[in-house]
């Protein structure tokens, strides 16, 4: 009889227990730092269609849902989903089809790297990038000389670090049609005794992409693909891709559609006139994993080369300027013509010249407008006056890469002088005006790896631990700071603070697992910090082995 009253008691308690809630997932016994307004944390989440459910701790979560997956976090750190504000994913991709050259430490390492490269590839067309003449001893540009002695008949165009250069050699440049008379606004084909050394700087490389083999659409789909799964082991969850043409974004959401891509793409719209006729009548397109917004301008070239554009000559090679791509009435043109669309103008700008061009450009074409957001990407030299616009109701904001500081820091100030450097990677006075700062590494110019950008950011120190007491520590930022850039800063910047960005209820379930507490961790930990999952809309989609 008593056996049978417990029995009837417990099946009674039961029938009053409420249902438990359907969810896909559980994070549990996770230190988890949402980014939300108040920077609070938790220790787990729980998602349901690709979205932040409920965040809280795990006994009442797991009282409350019935869990389809659950994760255990084992202590580890949870961040939203890591973003990437500036990169070239597609370019990474077609990258690790060429001749890798980055690392390399003087002219014969990377002719070696060539050499042995063809001896493989026997390729019709030798394409290569990532040398850097400021990391060799000799610290002059390369020439032609060797290339013409080891490739005499088979075109070699082997860019710079930057993306800003090319060292070609004769029949790369017989197949271009480039004579020592070519001339283009917006760059140069580099002479010596009157005739071209193989360089080429910024506009001229466009007659070398031109003699480039076809691209077909399978080389395109396994860049892609192939770049993809890098970034998804470094954590990104979004990549701002900063340049890209109809054809390849096309390709992208073709490929986010099938389920074969999985990462979302902010996706700048290369400046052409193709591209601007089609994207300014089609308008803005957007789905949950493609955003197209943007177009991304280039106003001059990179400091390595000498080819940004500065208001006083170099420091280091007097009566140079560099140079405009894009020239000031073209940009006043350009910020005119978009400001009338819904459409972001993203402008490179590294010189004091180009930034103070585009600064003036934005906030002409924006009069009288507020909140567009309009994006100076990578916001680099910038003379002390014009930091103030920056402070524009949200109109006008930086988008930088940390890490650029610390690879330029040996040899920026050759460069500017000692005036200049102050005005220069300057990220906490970017913060300060513009109240946001969109971080990003530039890749593939930069390694991929964001815990770089982060220790950058904070530390300003490359990974050797140089300089000791770190690099204008006037302008590191903080860790919560530099977080914040890496996540809802970086969707802000993007238009999609609403849905990502924040490990916040009704956001997508996009988090990145570490395995420190990049908050508080030694600083000398954190270049060392690595991946342990990567979730975007709930799916793992990169677990460490």
């Amino acid at each position: 009889m008593k056996k049978l009253l417990l029995l009837l008691l417990a099946t009674a308690i039961a029938s009053c227990a409420p249902d438990k809630l359907p969810a896909d997932l559980l994070i549990k016994n996770a230190t988890i730092y949402t980014v939300d307004k108040d920077f609070s944390s938790a220790s787990a989440l729980v998602v349901k269609n690709g979205r932040i459910l409920e965040i809280g701790l795990k006994p009442e979560l797991e009282l409350k849902y019935d869990i389809k997956v659950t994760y255990d976090a084992k202590g580890n750190t949870v961040v939203p989903g890591l973003i990437d504000a500036h990169a070239h994913l597609y370019g990474l991709g077609l990258g690790l089809q060429n001749v890798d050259l980055i690392g390399t430490m003087s002219l014969d390492e990377m002719l070696m790297r060539v050499t042995t490269f063809q001896k493989q590839k026997n390729l019709p067309y030798i394409i290569g990038r990532g040398w850097d003449q400021n990391d060799w001893d000799d610290k002059n540009f390369p020439t032609k000389k060797e290339l013409d002695s080891l490739f005499p008949e088979t075109p070699v165009a082997l860019q710079r670090v930057d993306g800003h250069a090319y060292l070609v050699n004769s029949k790369a440049m017989e197949l271009a049609g480039i004579t020592s008379k070519t001339k283009i606004a917006g760059g140069e084909v580099v002479l010596e005794n009157g005739e071209p050394t193989g360089i080429l700087i910024d506009s001229p490389m466009d007659l070398i992409d031109k003699t480039f083999p076809e691209i077909t659409n399978e080389v395109s789909t396994e860049a892609l693909l192939e770049a993809e799964k890098i970034c998804l082991q470094y954590g990104l969850t979004t990549v701002d891709d900063a340049g890209l043409n109809r054809n390849i974004i096309e390709l992208i959401d073709a490929l986010q559609k099938e389920g074969k891509f999985k990462l979302r793409m902010y996706a700048m719209v290369s400046n052409s006139p193709e591209n601007r006729d089609y994207y300014l009548n089609k308008g803005i397109y957007k789905t949950d994993r493609l955003n197209v917004r943007s177009f991304k301008v280039y106003a001059d070239g990179a400091l390595g080369s000498r080819g940004a554009a500065m208001r006083e000559p170099y420091s280091d090679m007097p009566h140079h300027f560099g140079a405009m791509i894009t020239p000031s009435d073209s940009l006043d043109y350009l910020a005119e013509k978009l400001a009338a669309s819904e459409f972001q103008m993203n402008t490179h700008a590294i010189g004091d010249s180009a930034n103070i061009a585009v600064l003036r450009a934005y906030k002409k074409a924006l009069e009288g407008q507020t909140d567009r957001r309009w994006r100076v990407e990578h916001a680099q030299i910038i003379s002390t006056q014009d930091f103030a616009y920056f402070g524009d109701k949200n109109n006008i904001l930086p988008s930088v890469q940390p890490t650029h500081a610390t690879s330029d820091m040996y040899w920026a100030e050759d460069r500017v002088g000692t005036e200049r450097i102050k005005g220069a990677y300057a990220y906490k006075e970017l913060l300060n005006k513009a109240g946001s700062i969109a971080l990003g590494t530039d890749f593939p110019v930069e390694n991929v790896n964001p815990m770089y950008t982060f220790y950058a950011a904070v530390a300003r120190k490359d990974l050797k631990n140089y300089p000791e007491n770190g690099f204008q520590m006037k302008d590191a930022l903080t860790r919560e700071e530099a977080l914040r850039g890496m996540t809802i800063w970086a969707a802000f910047a993007n238009f999609e603070e609403g849905e990502k960005g924040s490990i916040e209820v009704g956001k997508f379930a996009d988090f990145t697992i570490l395995d420190k507490d990049i908050m508080k961790v030694d600083e000398a930990e954190l270049p060392k910090t690595k991946i342990v999952a990567t979730f975007i809309n709930g799916e793992l989609v990169y677990e460490a082995k």
